[in-house]
């Protein structure tokens, strides 16, 4: 490990090896920074802020660290971007939890690491850059997109302060939306500054518009190895599948089960049919199955209630999230477990795709959702998860789900060499039209409610007008009303009707 201290990221301190200091290096940051990670290719560089040289808790170092493809940092004192990056990023990763290991490329210089393999790769691209705060938020940017794990690690710090303070211009903020988002972000940014914070930073604008833009840049990482330092994994796994009036279906996902290389310990099937006095329509005990079949009717319809119902009943150390118009390989399971103990994850989603469509995302990368019907998952980290019922019926229960699993410091990993066919069945996921009591009304509510109830739990205050604005934008061109003042004062009236309606959802929920 390199040990490269600086002072407020302008000024070296001192790198070190070990105990030795090493001699010979520029006194600028970002200069040092690439010379280093030149030197000593296989080392970690792990940079620290002056005053954090003995509040740098190296004990959970490997444990943070399990493979070459993580990039962390702590926010001691100082972070780089506030709440207004959500403005133009409504992801997950553009918010953190500082409570839990997660999942973020927010990155500090107060103290962090990554591995120099890892940090030449973007040399090429970034070599220009000369702040060093702005560089470290740049290269998980940009890496995380590509491939590259990046995390907010709580455990590297002995002691942190209650708040953290904020280094970034506006200035930096602009040109960061215009040079890691798509260039219309940072108009956006424009508008929401104007807007919500009764600025108009022109100047800010001016200057960074015509940077170079890195959106689209690919970074290739698969020359770095990855196997992760974490203990083997107990590979016993359950199988949870809701379903609704699709028996065929049903049956073929269990035939695809049952011929797999590593069987499942058993498989909770819970069927819904909201006919009073209906039966169910399948016959488990008419054909022999290697795994144990757990069925539960129930007359209560709805997707989410049929998985907590399911979790309920798991036993094994992991669990299959599958739905029953899925089709996959005999060696599904078995290559999922090999991906899990190669990256040392605890949540797996693998490709999901109709046999038309193209594989979008060709790269294993943190994830900003969830798969309700095609994730793996550690048993452990679900003891305080459940699908919201407030979203029944509607959309968004994934993203819930993921970002609950995120707020207890787990991480969900896509892989694209896992895939799982998802045929779309005819009726979609209800099998019966649900007609909703706000699509009888008037205006329309606009977002769904159900989309309102996950923004208002998770999102920003920033996130939240952002997606508005973007929203709006989005929208207009698909409408007739082409006056622009009339068009916002509707919107504004759908997006009101849209919040009282999540009031009623969420209420209902606690009643």
């Amino acid at each position: 490990m390199i040990k490269f201290v600086h002072r407020h990221s302008e000024k070296i301190v001192g790198i070190y090896k070990g105990a030795k200091q090493l001699e010979g290096y520029a006194d600028e940051v970002v200069t040092a920074f690439w010379a280093v990670a030149n030197d000593y290719p296989d080392q970690w560089i792990c940079w620290l802020e002056e005053e954090q040289v003995h509040n740098f808790n190296e004990l959970f170092f490997l444990e943070i660290f399990h493979h070459k493809l993580i990039m962390a940092s702590c926010a001691v004192k100082t972070s780089f971007f506030n709440k207004d990056i959500g403005y133009v990023d409504q992801f997950p990763f553009a918010v953190v939890n500082r409570s839990v290991n997660y999942p973020t490329w927010l990155m500090s210089s107060d103290m962090g690491a990554i591995h120099a393999t890892v940090i030449l790769k973007f040399q090429k691209n970034f070599s220009g850059f000369s702040d060093f705060q702005y560089l470290l938020n740049a290269i998980a940017k940009l890496g995380q997109h590509n491939g590259l794990f990046c995390y907010h690690a709580p455990q590297l710090a002995i002691k942190k302060a209650t708040e953290v303070e904020y280094k970034a211009t506006t200035k930096d903020l602009f040109s960061f939306a215009f040079q890691f988002y798509k260039k219309a972000r940072g108009i956006i940014l424009l508008f929401c500054f104007a807007r919500y914070k009764k600025r108009y930073p022109l100047l800010s604008l001016i200057s960074t518009a015509l940077k170079r833009n890195f959106f689209n840049t690919e970074i290739n990482f698969a020359d770095i190895e990855v196997k992760s330092s974490k203990s083997a994994i107990d590979n016993s796994i359950d199988v949870i599948i809701p379903t609704i009036g699709r028996p065929e279906h049903l049956l073929n996902v269990l035939k695809d089960l049952k011929k797999q290389s590593l069987l499942p310990q058993k498989v909770t099937v819970v069927e819904q049919n909201p006919d009073i006095g209906s039966k169910s329509d399948f016959d488990f005990a008419a054909e022999d199955w290697p795994f144990l079949i757990q069925h539960i009717f129930t007359h209560q319809t709805g997707a989410c209630n049929a998985r907590n119902l399911a979790l309920q009943e798991v036993t094994a150390s992991w669990v299959f999230f599958c739905d029953d118009d899925n089709k996959f390989e005999n060696n599904l399971l078995e290559k999922a477990f090999s991906k899990i103990e190669e990256y040392g994850l605890e949540v797996l989603v693998t490709a999901y795709r109709t046999k038309q469509e193209v594989l979008l995302y060709k790269n294993a990368k943190q994830w900003g959702t969830f798969g309700a019907g095609n994730a793996i998952v550690k048993k452990a980290c679900l003891r305080n998860v459940k699908f919201d019922l407030a979203l029944e019926y509607g959309y968004a229960e994934d993203m819930d789900f993921g970002m609950q699993l995120r707020n207890q410091g787990v991480d969900i990993i896509y892989h694209p060499e896992i895939e799982i066919v998802h045929l779309k069945a005819p009726m979609g996921g209800f099998r019966t039209k649900i007609i909703k009591p706000w699509e009888q009304t008037a205006p329309i509510p606009k977002p769904s409610p159900t989309v309102m109830t996950y923004i208002q739990k998770n999102y920003t205050v920033e996130q939240q007008r952002g997606y508005q604005l973007i929203l709006w934008l989005k929208f207009y061109k698909s409408q007739h009303i082409k006056n622009p003042f009339k068009y916002e004062r509707i919107m504004q009236k759908r997006w009101a009707v849209s919040e009282r309606w999540a009031a009623k959802l969420q209420q209902n929920r606690r009643s």
